[in-house]
């Protein structure tokens, strides 16, 4: 057992896990292809189910190694909810889960340290995020109440209902087709309708969006520092151990040399 958990958690298992995860992205984009399947489909297919045989391997073994402590990793268990997708059955009703298959490529974020930082960081600033999607919808909500008021009457399909108000604030806030498409329309009803509009830009699209990617880099620094600072008390502790049996190698030669003098 202990040379099986060696062989799981050594690089090259890894670098090996991570190309077959890189085949089967490209196995499953060439599935969509009319002209791939026609050429090579029924190889694909076999291709297909070897990798995704290999993959439920590597999870047993990892079960029979870790036993309980497998479920203390989220990482094994995002492993385990992707594999066991695409071990569902895809047919009548529930064949949409063929097309959830290409999750199996999201194994890849376990696997390279680089993208569990940033997927860290990401989950370390969801809290803020919650904050500020708060302010967001209350800021939502206020301008979308007053653009239904002020322009529902003259717009109803952008401004009849709340909802329709939100849509269009939202389009308006993604910057897409914002100025030809509704604001000068309405502003050629409503001439002073810029009044409205520009102090909304100015709040959603420059003030806060911005403290979504303030909070996600700040989270993401942090993520960096504390990955670093694990690995200088790692460092720490190895040369510690090294100077210890450094210290002990020279009393154990004093004490031959005193024992030879004798």
């Amino acid at each position: 057992m202990t040379r099986l958990k060696s062989l799981i958690e050594s690089r090259h298992f890894d670098l090996a896990i991570t190309a077959l995860i890189i085949v089967n992205a490209i196995t499953l984009g060439l599935e969509t292809s009319e002209r791939a399947m026609q050429a090579v489909g029924p190889l694909l297919v076999v291709l297909d189910r070897a990798i995704l045989a290999v993959f439920v391997a590597e999870l047993a073994t990892r079960f029979a190694v870790y036993r309980k402590n497998f479920f203390r990793d989220p990482w094994r268990i995002f492993d385990l909810v992707v594999v066991g997708l695409a071990l569902m059955p895809a047919t009548g009703n529930l064949s949409v889960l063929r097309a959830l298959r290409i999750l199996r490529v999201l194994r890849l974020v376990g696997m390279v340290p680089s993208l569990r930082r940033v997927v860290g960081g990401l989950i370390a600033a969801l809290p803020g995020m919650g904050s500020i999607m708060l302010l967001l919808a209350l800021v939502y909500y206020v301008f979308s109440v007053m653009a239904t008021k002020l322009f529902g009457s003259a717009f109803p399909d952008w401004f009849g209902t709340i909802a329709h108000s939100a849509y269009s604030l939202f389009q308006i806030m993604t910057l897409e087709s914002w100025s030809m498409g509704i604001v000068r329309p309405v502003m050629e009803v409503f001439p002073w309708a810029w009044l409205f509009f520009i102090p909304f830009i100015v709040c959603t699209t420059f003030t806060v969006l911005n403290l979504f990617i303030g909070i996600i880099v700040s989270a993401m620094q942090e993520e960096h520092d504390a990955e670093a600072t694990a690995e200088r008390k790692a460092l720490h502790t190895e040369q510690e151990l090294i100077l210890a049996e450094i210290r002990a190698m020279r009393e154990e030669l004093r004490s031959l040399a005193e024992t030879s003098k004798n």
